[in-house]
């Protein structure tokens, strides 16, 4: 592998990335009839689920992740406008697979109350001396980063979206292309991981990507949530990208936010 691929694959794999609220009333009268009705309607709505309110903006952005939360790493409150994607520049050449899209490109889903985002970038590891050049390089972008997205939603729609998006993981297992603006991303695959614990639902994913010169990289993506909050989590390694060797999402940042939304 040249230091030509390196590079190449490195900024190809940066440029690329990476619900019910139910309730009746019953309206009393001298009817037995009506009487029974109005009880078995107070029964059905009683055993209902009843979605968790929506956090407030100033609410969210206060659970969204600060440098304090992480042990490791640089946490940016201001996510580089490379990676502040809006929800409507993504597109995918299947429809069913648009949420998945937006998550790898590192957005949210559905129509949320209010949203936060962050970016997170792993410690630089130091190479080896005696590795040799292009080990050593390849040691010099082997970073993990993540975008995380906070997004809460009414009646509902935090449980809807990742119903959808779960969804959407299976119905596109054998893959999609997702495209922002001239760029075009396409996964080859896409495979259900161990999801984190703590969340009231939780998916985890990894997604084989076409990286350069004919590499299949593996990209992270996590969806939790907590109530009538979303989190999305989409990750790459950039050493991964040019070698196409697996990596591990670092779980820390999700069991972290997760923390933060109670």
């Amino acid at each position: 592998m040249s230091l030509t691929t390196v590079r190449r694959a490195g900024l190809a794999a940066s440029a690329a990335a990476l619900a019910l609220l139910v309730s009746a009333c019953g309206s009393d009268s001298g009817d037995k009839a009506d009487d029974g009705k109005t009880a078995q309607a107070d029964k059905t709505a009683s055993a209902a689920p009843v979605s968790a309110k929506p956090l407030s903006a100033a609410e969210l952005d206060k659970a969204a992740l600060t440098q304090a939360d992480v042990k490791s790493g640089k946490l940016f409150a201001k996510v580089p406008l490379q990676d502040d994607i809006a929800q409507a520049k993504v597109k995918t050449d299947k429809p069913e697979c648009a949420p998945l899209g937006r998550l790898q490109a590192g957005t949210y889903d559905g129509q949320p109350a209010a949203t936060a985002k962050r970016s997170w970038l792993a410690d630089q590891k130091k190479a080896d001396p005696k590795a040799g050049l292009e080990k050593a390089l390849v040691a010099g972008i082997d970073r993990d980063k993540v975008i995380v997205t906070l997004a809460t939603y009414a009646d509902g729609g935090a449980e809807k979206t990742f119903a959808g998006l779960k969804a959407a993981a299976t119905a596109c297992a054998g893959g999609y292309s997702w495209t922002v603006g001239s760029d075009t991303t396409k996964v080859g695959k896409v495979t259900p991981t161990a999801a984190p614990e703590g969340a009231d639902e939780a998916l985890a994913l990894t997604l084989l990507v076409d990286a350069d010169e004919g590499v299949k990289a593996p990209a992270k993506a996590v969806l939790v949530r907590k109530g009538a909050t979303l989190a999305y989590f989409s990750g790459f390694n950039m050493a991964s990208a040019a070698t196409g060797e697996d990596w591990d999402f670092p779980a820390e940042l999700v069991q972290a936010q997760l923390a933060k939304l109670g």
